[in-house]
């Protein structure tokens, strides 16, 4: 007997999972080995942008080799229905004042509609004490969007 294929999503399918989530995992080249983060996103309909902190690993790997894979998943806890899509593409920098400062404040509109805890913060470089509007108004992160999306594998099971 051949082995069951998991089906494809259309691109209206996976693009509401993209919108629906806001955690994804980003698989960078490292040394050696991929090196995977969680990171917090926002998507625009067009491209999907991230705040990084300015430090660790993950700005090594960007330095060097921006080419990355993304992850967004969605599943029950029972694992009866699921579906992820994943990403090829590459990180870019965004260094436009004005689009910095939309895609935080997109962070923060995120941030309240899903009610994330304050904790959150300090995953992106701030303090769980600091109003989540800090984001807005001191860069303390990066913004990165990603660009040049060269593959996309888009699955579910039913």
């Amino acid at each position: 007997m051949d082995a069951l294929k998991i089906p494809g999503m259309t691109k209206a399918e996976y693009d509401a999972l993209i919108e629906r989530q806001y955690v994804s995992r980003i698989a960078f080249a490292g040394t050696g080995h991929p090196y995977i983060a969680p990171f917090m996103y926002i998507f625009d309909k067009k491209y999907l942008y991230f705040l990084s902190t300015k430090y660790g690993r993950k700005m090594e790997y960007f330095a060097a080799n921006p080419l990355v894979s993304v992850e967004i998943e969605e599943y029950m806890p029972d694992l009866s229905s699921f579906t992820f899509v994943s990403l090829q593409g590459k990180l870019e920098e965004v260094k436009d004042p004005a689009r910095k400062k939309d895609v935080r404040e997109q962070f923060v509109a995120m941030m309240a509609r899903h009610r994330l805890s304050p904790r959150v913060l300090s995953a992106l470089g701030y303090s769980p004490e600091d109003p989540p509007e800090i984001i807005i108004h001191e860069e303390r992160s990066a913004v990165w969007k990603l660009v040049g999306v060269k593959d996309i594998v888009a699955l579910k099971n039913g």
